[in-house]
């Protein structure tokens, strides 16, 4: 029986194809009747400065490529900005009004549909060689056809478009700089984090890619992560599209790399983004935003101020037109405080966190300071708990930019089901900043055992919100066997208030994850005195 189509689903609800297209009509025609004023404004301004055309660009194999070009005349030598598209039958569509912003600053821009993507040939390839190539067939379209000498060279793309330019820049040594929105780093790691399978985003991917063509190979990639088979072969097949297995050729030439995420990603989790952020050694500059997969920087596709936006024009103007606006001399990384907004810059990623602060799982349910032995608590697999990621891909983002994260309700959490350990209230607001860390023994009766750890914030009245977490999956023990799991959860900066307590809890099923667990089985946590349980907290 064949599978059912996904549901039609979006990574972009902000963005209006109606609005977009009828933005792109007035940039070619000059007539903004009912563009709004700030946009008549915008095509105004673009239109005063700059030529926009659509363009077909042969990209690898002979397919043709839908794009588009925002071209200044006269022979003034310019840099040149090339966009590949987002995960979106919009396509290029996705970056129209940012492109025009761009040519406004002086830049010449195409943007480019990638294949097997709306009205582009070919077939989705997920960042493959043909994608690389058809970057480099995109740069080379719009060289020719600039009026004048090319200066440097820009590659930016959001999502999908992020991780291609990553891997055109590696490749193609004409690449100054690079801008990547909501990007990976490890796909790897991004479909197996700690060997658990993110079935939930593969499924998203999939219903937004429900118009595209997915060629075979990718079609069989992401049945075979939803059904847990050929492990291996995955990751064989995502180290080739990682940008962390080419970042050396990055490094050799010293390329600049801004980075924006979002802490409670769920398509790209950040951890695997901060890997290949740190072991890039040129200029790099990295902003992590509230929110989930493009929200923050989704206002901005629209036009509207957007700090992360304006960085990337930054970024753009000091490595390619050498402008000096500073952003050469400001901290490396920026961090927005959940959910203060506040934002935070620090040197680089090591500097957020000033110590580690351990506490231990005890018997009693505590997150104890000192290490306790000899007790258990086990937790009955194949079954849900209201202690879940989030309630939606993507789209529970939203809220969260808005000042409204998922609340918990500790009461509701069954403890046959969830393991619960809480810390004592907080006599003062704790400041996480960094990667916690934990580290659990628990005894699998199975060869085969899945848990996902919860860090929430829980508020006097019982009601939370969660910090972080992390899955972990075990395929190699023996059955009946202790497992000891070292698990980094997702890094986070977020100020637990005076008299609220953080609490851990660990349950054996989340509908994001893949579960490696046999429905009814038990997993037994515990803390022997060779391997004691814990929770590291860094502190900034």
């Amino acid at each position: 029986m064949t599978p059912a189509a996904p549901a039609p689903f979006s990574l972009y609800p902000e963005l209006d194809a109606t609005a977009l297209g009828a933005y792109v009509a007035a940039l070619e025609s000059g007539d903004v009747t009912g563009l709004a004023p700030a946009r008549a404004a915008e095509v105004a301004r673009v239109r005063s400065v700059a030529v926009f055309s659509r363009a077909r660009v042969t990209g690898a194999g002979g397919d043709l490529l839908d794009a588009a070009m925002w071209r200044h005349t006269g022979d003034r030598a310019r840099p040149v900005i090339v966009m590949p598209s987002p995960w979106t039958n919009l396509g290029w569509l996705a970056y129209a009004v940012q492109a025009g912003l761009f040519a406004a600053r002086g830049y010449d821009v195409l943007a480019y549909t990638t294949r097997g993507f709306a009205g582009s040939e070919g077939q989705v390839e997920v960042a493959g060689p043909l994608d690389v190539a058809d970057g480099s067939r995109a740069l080379d379209h719009i060289v020719e056809r600039t009026a004048g000498p090319v200066t440097k060279i820009g590659f930016l793309g959001d999502s999908y478009g992020s991780g291609i330019g990553q891997l055109v820049a590696a490749h193609d040594t004409r690449v100054d700089a690079v801008v990547a929105l909501s990007s990976w780093g490890d796909l790897g790691e991004a479909f197996y984090e700690n060997s658990t399978r993110h079935v939930e985003a593969v499924r998203a991917l999939l219903a937004a890619a429900s118009k595209a063509r997915l060629s075979p190979q990718t079609q069989s990639v992401f049945d075979d992560v939803l059904a847990g088979r050929d492990i291996q072969g995955t990751l064989r097949w995502a180290d080739a599209r990682s940008p962390f297995t080419h970042v050396k050729e990055l490094n050799r030439r010293q390329v600049p790399v801004l980075y924006a995420h979002a802490w409670h990603e769920t398509l790209f989790p950040v951890n695997q983004t901060l890997k290949m952020f740190n072991e890039l050694t040129g200029p790099k500059r990295l902003v992590l935003s509230i929110g989930d997969h493009s929200g923050p920087e989704a206002s901005g596709m629209l036009g509207l101020p957007n700090r992360i936006w304006t960085d990337a024009h930054r970024w753009f103007d000091h490595h390619l037109k050498g402008l000096e606006n500073g952003i050469d001399a400001e901290d490396q990384v920026i961090g927005e405080v959940m959910w203060s907004k506040t934002l935070e810059p620090r040197p680089n990623w090591l500097s957020l966190t000033e110590h580690v602060h351990r506490l231990h799982l005890a018997g009693s349910g505590e997150l104890a300071e000192e290490p306790e032995a000899g007790w258990t608590a086990s937790v009955l697999c194949g079954v849900d708990t209201p202690a879940t990621v989030a309630d939606t891909v993507v789209t529970s983002g939203y809220a969260e930019i808005a000042g409204r994260p998922k609340v918990y309700r500790m009461g509701d959490i069954d403890r046959s089901v969830a393991a619960v350990w809480a810390a004592a209230p907080a006599g003062e607001s704790v400041r996480l900043r960094g990667t916690p860390k934990l580290r659990v023994t628990y005894r699998a009766a199975n060869s085969k055992s899945t848990f996902v750890a919860y860090l929430l914030d829980v508020a006097p009245d019982d009601t939370a919100h969660l910090v972080t977490h992390a899955p972990y999956t075990d395929l190699d023990s023996a059955p009946d066997s202790l497992v000891s799991a070292d698990v980094e959860l997702q890094a986070t900066a977020y100020d637990v208030p005076r008299g609220h307590r953080l609490v851990l809890v660990i349950d054996a099923r989340d509908p994001f994850y893949g579960d490696a667990n046999l429905p009814r089985a038990t997993l037994a946590f515990t803390s022997p005195d060779a391997t004691p349980s814990y929770l590291d907290l860094p502190l900034g």
